[in-house]
Parts: C-alpha cells; sequence; structure tokens
C-alpha cells in the first residue's frame, strides 16, 4: 500500500467539535485555562519528554507544561499512542475513523488504515516490544492489529464480554509482564471495568494472580486481591515502560495505581479522573486530567500541580 499524506480541509464534524471545545472556560486558582483546551483533552501520551494533549486539536510541551504548540491533524482525535523505542512517531486514532501516523512528533501525517474496520478508534496501543505492532479498538466492532506500522490491518479479537454484552476498549495498554504469553499482556479499560487479554489472543479474563496459562485453564480462577471498583468505567489505562508491573487508571472515582500489574489497586487521587499518561523512562511522572484539569506529578501521583494549556 502507498500512504498518502493527509490533507487537513475541515469537515462538518470537526467543525462541531472544535465549536463546542472553544465554548468552554475553567477557571482555577492560580491558573487561568484558555477556553476549551483542558476541557477538551481527551487523551494523553508522553513522546520522550514531550507530553502530548489530544482532542478537538493536538498540542505538545517539551517542558513540562510551561510552553505548548499546536500540532495539526486531520480530524479530532480520540486516542493517541506512542513507543520509547521510536521517538517523534505519533500514531493517533480519529473520531471520525481511521488511524494516522507522524514520525516528524506531529508536523505531518499519514494515513495507516488499509484494512482497517470503520468506525471511530476508541483506544490505541503499541506492543511494549515491539513498536511497529500496534492495536486499535473500533467501537462496536473489535480488536484490531497491525504488526507492519499500520500499513495492513487484520482482526485479532472481538470485544470483551462483560456483564451479558460485549464491551468496547475505551482505553488500551500493552503490558510487558512475565505473566503473559510471551512476555505480554493486553489490557482493555471499558464501561464495566478493567479485562485483559494475553498476546495469543485466547480469551479475555479477569485480571488475576498468577500467569496467563493458569488462567486458561482454570474453571474458577481466584480473583484480584484489591481490584479496581466494580462496574466503574477505566476511562485511560497506562503502563509504565521503566517498570511494567507500575499501572495506573483514571476512573470517574479519581487516579488509582497498581504495583503488580493490577492484582492490587490503591486510589493516588480524587476527582473526575478521565485521561492518564505516565513518562517513558520514569515511573514516578504521571500526566492526568482530573476534574477537567490537566496536572502533572512527578511522585507517582501523592503530589499534583496544575498545568496551565495557553
Amino acid at each position: 500500500m502507498t500512504n498518502r499524506t493527509l490533507n487537513f480541509e475541515p469537515d462538518r464534524r470537526h467543525f462541531l467539535a472544535l465549536g463546542m471545545g472553544a465554548a468552554a472556560v475553567l477557571v482555577l486558582p492560580g491558573a487561568v485555562l484558555a477556553a476549551g483546551r483542558a476541557a477538551d483533552i481527551r487523551t494523553l501520551a508522553f513522546d520522550g519528554d514531550t507530553l502530548l494533549i489530544a482532542g478537538a486539536t493536538l498540542r505538545s510541551s517539551p517542558d513540562g507544561g510551561r510552553s505548548w504548540h499546536d500540532r495539526p491533524t486531520p480530524s479530532p482525535v480520540s486516542s493517541i499512542a506512542t513507543h520509547p523505542a521510536r521517538p517523534g512517531r505519533l500514531l493517533a486514532g480519529l473520531a471520525r475513523g481511521g488511524v494516522t501516523a507522524s514520525d516528524d512528533g506531529g508536523t505531518t501525517w499519514t494515513a495507516r488504515s488499509e484494512g482497517l474496520a470503520s468506525g471511530e478508534v476508541t483506544a490505541l496501543a503499541v506492543a511494549a516490544g515491539n513498536p511497529d505492532m500496534i492495536y486499535a479498538a473500533i467501537r462496536g466492532d473489535g480488536l484490531w492489529k497491525t504488526e507492519d506500522a499500520g500499513a495492513t490491518w487484520a482482526l485479532a479479537m472481538d470485544r470483551p464480554w462483560l456483564d451479558a454484552a460485549e464491551r468496547d476498549p475505551l482505553t488500551l495498554a500493552s503490558v510487558d509482564l512475565e505473566t503473559g504469553m510471551g512476555g505480554i499482556w493486553i489490557y482493555a479499560g471499558t464501561e464495566k471495568g478493567l479485562t485483559r487479554v494475553p498476546d495469543c489472543f485466547c480469551r479475555w479474563q479477569d485480571v488475576q494472580p498468577g500467569n496467563a496459562m493458569d488462567a486458561l485453564v482454570a474453571g474458577d480462577a481466584p480473583p484480584a486481591e484489591a481490584p479496581l471498583p466494580a462496574n466503574e468505567p477505566v476511562l485511560s489505562l497506562a503502563s509504565a515502560p521503566s517498570t511494567p508491573s507500575i499501572l495506573y487508571a483514571a476512573l470517574p472515582s479519581g487516579v488509582w495505581t497498581s504495583q503488580d500489574g493490577g492484582v492490587v489497586w490503591t486510589q493516588t487521587a480524587n476527582g473526575q479522573g478521565s485521561a492518564i499518561a505516565v513518562h517513558p523512562s520514569n515511573e514516578n511522572h504521571v500526566a492526568a486530567v482530573l476534574d477537567g484539569t490537566l496536572k502533572l506529578s512527578r511522585d507517582g501521583g501523592a503530589t499534583w500541580t496544575v498545568l496551565a494549556v495557553v
């Protein structure tokens, strides 16, 4: 397939998204956030030291939120993913469908959707051990996979079956743990909680102690010792590349963290959590959206600083 460079002619949906975002103004003590900027953040990621925020628009900050730079995107972004082994490569899942990629930090973009099902890309993740293997969740469809950085796509797995219905993954994380098949788990946050599948794509399963094979052959597997709150949506997940056993999750109840791959969770911040990201080389350097406000922690969520997006 020959990838084409995308143009940026705005469509009706793009105008609507920008217009809705521009209507919101959020004022916080000590920081005035520009209209629509913080409220519109749908997804976060780190590209090295650069923090990326995306939604109706994509912006980047190379200096911990002191300055921000606009990055053009062809459509509102619903999900974004990066990999430490590919600095400057950004992957964006689009709200109106498709995946696009940039190899220059977001200056130019190329479509990477050959064979991918149509529909909103609700979540993206890059395989922890292979930067050219990418997973995409398509609303109403399933989990798709590419092994050639988006040149071609194929269906990998149906959507998780939770609470008597298929559920769309709202967020994905590839986690390099010894307990997974080949060391890899794909974690998915849904409206009904957290689930995961080993990279054999055998079966979605609850997070539990033990390894993937034990879970696959067991009848009634042991539950997680301290799981995330039952039936609460898991809106965003982040695995720490520097310490894969450390996970962060953003839920309506706040930010939660696990030190053991999701078996035991503890709450580290109150508030309406909606997005989270962790620095690739520092598991304690975390960015999150809490109560519509962009915040940064450098101590694993113990304390937070408000970032003004101007």
